[in-house]
């Protein structure tokens, strides 16, 4: 059985990493269906700050306490607390929030996987397409509920779901509020794919080990190269990821280059699309 080891100390979320190499990130306010607060928010910048640092963790994966997700924005501390503090107050919340949702997951230096066990709602579409993978239960219930609370959608939830899916779905469901599943959400590539719920966790671990087992350094560079070439010309994406591959293979720490050809070239041990290339 693998052995889990608690790391950090903290209210709304919790941190744990295995022995497989996979750090757990959990949304834990279950009684609040794991609803995002200005607290989690300053917790989460830590957390992921703490799971950046630990070697024992290779890959990550977010998720959550209890039978959500994340239900979004917490209503009451957002819009009645933070509302009716002074103006900084409000910054610091925004500040905060855009900084673990987007600006750490999205350039997080491991790779990370949304496990989404239930529902999903608002806020939330941030940082689950911030992360760089995303699998959800079958029957987990995303939803953009925030015009039936006569608001439009918050924060960079919009950003978010153009990044992943297309303006139609998108339109739809943030303009009649309603809910779609897991299954739905694969259709529209919001996720990578959707499975039954008592095999969520089985999968889950079975992507991040595959991840956890990879060269760090390389898959890093690998997803920033693509993100960054999203929004470049086809001249500017040549110079840039040229650049980027004489970088991660002149300073990989971990010799993956190196090693890949020898396991191909030499021992033959590694065949495109029979075999992949192992960490020594």
């Amino acid at each position: 059985m693998t052995g889990t080891r608690t790391v950090g100390e903290f209210a709304t979320v919790r941190v744990e990493i295995d022995d497989d190499g996979i750090g757990w990130l959990f949304f834990a306010r279950p009684e609040k269906r794991n609803a995002m607060s200005p607290t989690l928010n300053r917790e989460m910048i830590a957390a992921l700050e703490i799971l950046e640092a630990e070697d024992g963790a290779r890959a990550v994966v977010l998720t959550g306490d209890g039978d959500a997700w994340s239900a979004g924005m917490d209503l009451q501390e957002y819009f009645r607390e933070v509302d009716a503090g002074p103006p900084h107050v409000e910054v610091r919340a925004r500040r905060d929030s855009a900084e673990w949702q987007w600006r750490r997951l999205i350039h997080f230096s491991k790779p990370t996987i949304a496990m989404v066990n239930g529902w999903c709602f608002g806020g939330a579409f941030t940082p689950l397409v911030c992360c760089d993978l995303a699998i959800a239960a079958d029957d987990a219930t995303f939803g953009l509920s925030e015009v039936n609370w006569g608001i439009p959608p918050g924060g960079l939830v919009s950003r978010a779901l153009a990044e992943t899916v297309s303006s139609r779905d998108a339109l739809w469901f943030i303009m009649t509020g309603e809910t779609f599943d897991g299954r739905r959400a694969a259709q529209m590539r919001l996720i990578n794919e959707s499975v039954p719920a008592e095999r969520l966790r089985e999968r889950t671990v079975e992507v991040a080990r595959k991840l956890a087992g990879m060269n760090t350094h390389v898959l890093r560079a690998a997803k920033v190269g693509f993100k960054k070439a999203q929004t470049m010309s086809w001249d500017e994406a040549e110079d840039y990821l040229y650049a980027k591959l004489d970088a991660t293979t002149g300073h990989d720490p971990e010799r993956g280059k190196e090693q890949g050809l020898t396991q191909f070239l030499d021992d033959k041990t590694l065949r495109p699309g029979l075999g992949a290339y192992e960490r020594s």
